[in-house]
């Protein structure tokens, strides 16, 4: 049975990949300069990058779907900022997925492809990280976990009084005096 969410559960494929895929690019790099055969070695970089592309597109499509849900309980600016995030990490994993695949020619394009691709991986650390972090704070900071709360509207762990409660309690207050 799928998780539902199923959003939180997705994202952490693209984070983990991010991160193990510059790492494989580093070492994989190094051993084609070392003698090691360009497509057998490289050849898992770009299904690392395949994947991490793939996770990406999913994670994307995911909070899609949980957007209008959300959006009862957490600012729609807040959330745009996160899915604008997670839309530019997508699409610079897109970039390192081609560069990967160009890698897997043997001859100089080839080698300027894989340098290009690795130094593509490392960039995605940070860019990971800044969508991991928005994200974090949609549910840490705006309470977007408690658009998935039964009825009695308490935040996970959450008891009446808590700091979520009364984080939730002053953005009603605020969305009431605001006309919202």
């Amino acid at each position: 049975m799928l998780p539902d969410p199923l959003h939180p559960a997705v994202v952490h494929f693209p984070m983990a990949l991010a991160i193990l895929l510059p790492l494989a690019a580093l070492v994989l790099l190094y051993s084609i300069r070392r003698g090691a055969r360009v497509r057998t070695a490289w050849s898992g970089v770009v299904v690392g990058a395949g994947l991490l592309l793939g996770s990406s597109w999913l994670s994307l499509q995911t909070g899609e779907r949980e957007e209008e849900r959300v959006e009862e309980v957490v600012a729609e600016q807040a959330i745009g900022t996160h899915e604008e995030l997670a839309e530019q990490f997508m699409v610079l994993a897109g970039v390192v997925f081609l560069l990967s695949a160009a890698g897997l020619v043997s001859h100089r394009a080839g080698g300027w492809a894989r340098t290009a691709a690795t130094v593509g991986s490392l960039l995605l650390i940070p860019a990971g990280i800044r969508v991991g972090h928005s994200g974090g704070e949609l549910v840490y900071q705006h309470g977007a976990a408690s658009a998935y709360v039964g009825s009695g509207g308490l935040p996970p762990g959450g008891t009446e009084g808590s700091p979520a409660t009364a984080d939730r309690e002053d953005r009603e207050d605020r969305e009431d005096r605001e006309g919202n």
